[in-house]
């Protein structure tokens, strides 16, 4: 009954960050919105393994998280870049380009 109680509780956070990351003013707040989301589905995925008797279902929510984790990365870097490959070392054209204006080699 408790656990009914808190996945509920749970499916109803859920539903106001999807409003927020539909009405949000900035795009930070419709990632950290959706960033809320994915963590909300981890916690939802524990408690339905408990209910449900099966131990495996947090070994799901823990890959969950560390995907949620690494998606939401890339995306702020994307946005704030506008590039995935940005600051991976030298062969990363826009650091050619600056190597070439101090007069190093790249």
């Amino acid at each position: 009954m408790m656990f009914d109680v808190a996945a509920g509780a749970l499916l109803i956070a859920m539903a106001l960050a999807l409003t927020r990351a539909f009405a949000g003013p900035s795009l930070y707040d419709r990632v950290l919105a959706v960033n809320s989301v994915g963590t909300m589905t981890v916690l939802l995925i524990g408690v339905m393994g408990f209910v449900t008797g099966r131990p495996d279902f947090l070994d799901i929510a823990l890959l969950y998280a560390l995907l949620n984790f690494a998606s939401t990365i890339a995306i702020l870097k994307f946005f704030r870049y506008r590039t995935l490959a940005r600051g991976l070392g030298p062969a990363a054209p826009e650091f050619r380009e600056e190597a070439r204006d101090k007069g190093g080699a790249a």
